[in-house]
């Protein structure tokens, strides 16, 4: 159970994160903070900001959205016994993992740029991951 409040509170963190950066995609921040480093704003103007016609920071968002609500739901009464909502976390966030892995492919071989934003979404997903398959593995 308490894998599912981990999974909230990072999944929270990847929506603010994603948020963000879909802000920045539709032009409501202004210049995208990335330290000294022009690399954040390369990733995400370049070719591969786009998925299937989608900006990548939008599928994040509706990503770690997903996760949140999901965990939340997870810590319900009725929703909270069994393994059932923690193998739907772990199938989830181990799809945006593999996403995510393609991206940072693409970050480092296609555009030879590192947005430092796009590591910290990887670094949540990768501890949702980690956590939802702890919480498997207690179930």
């Amino acid at each position: 159970m308490r894998h599912r409040m981990v999974v909230a509170t990072l999944a929270l963190a990847g929506v603010l994160l994603s948020t963000y950066l879909t802000l920045y995609h539709y032009g409501l921040v202004g210049t995208l903070v990335c330290g000294a480093s022009e690399s954040c704003e390369k990733v995400q103007l370049s070719r591969y900001a786009m998925f299937l016609g989608v900006p990548v920071a939008v599928l994040g968002l509706g990503g770690y959205a997903v996760l949140l609500v999901v965990a939340l739901a997870g810590l319900e009464g009725r929703f909270a016994p069994g393994p059932r909502v923690t193998r739907l976390l772990a199938v989830i966030s181990g799809g945006g993992a593999v996403f995510t892995i393609y991206l940072t492919y693409l970050e480092l071989f296609k555009i030879h740029a590192v947005c430092r934003w796009c590591v910290g979404s990887a670094v949540v997903i990768t501890a949702i991951l980690v956590a939802s398959l702890l919480g498997l593995k207690r179930a």
